[in-house]
């Protein structure tokens, strides 16, 4: 199980994310940011730095969140 980015990374994309991710699993999208699941190694590096609160384990996405499950999946699925 990985991290996912949700919707205020939409507003902020700021990208301390990118910078402690000790494995290079976030990619920049168009409008956001996102973690590649099969890399992430859920240290929670991202999820500490991220200003926006941004960033949650994939089993504790807040219930509005859970689009970006599926948007982060078809992100790296499009690759």
């Amino acid at each position: 199980m990985a991290f996912v980015i949700t919707s205020p990374c939409k507003e902020e994309k700021s990208g301390e994310c990118v910078d402690v991710c000790p494995v290079d699993c976030i990619e920049e999208g168009k409008d956001m940011f996102y973690i590649d699941p099969a890399i992430c190694i859920d240290c929670g590096a991202c999820e500490a730095v991220c200003p926006v609160e941004a960033i949650y384990i994939e089993d504790e996405v807040p219930e509005k969140e859970t689009p970006y499950i599926e948007m982060n999946r078809k992100f790296f699925e499009e690759q």
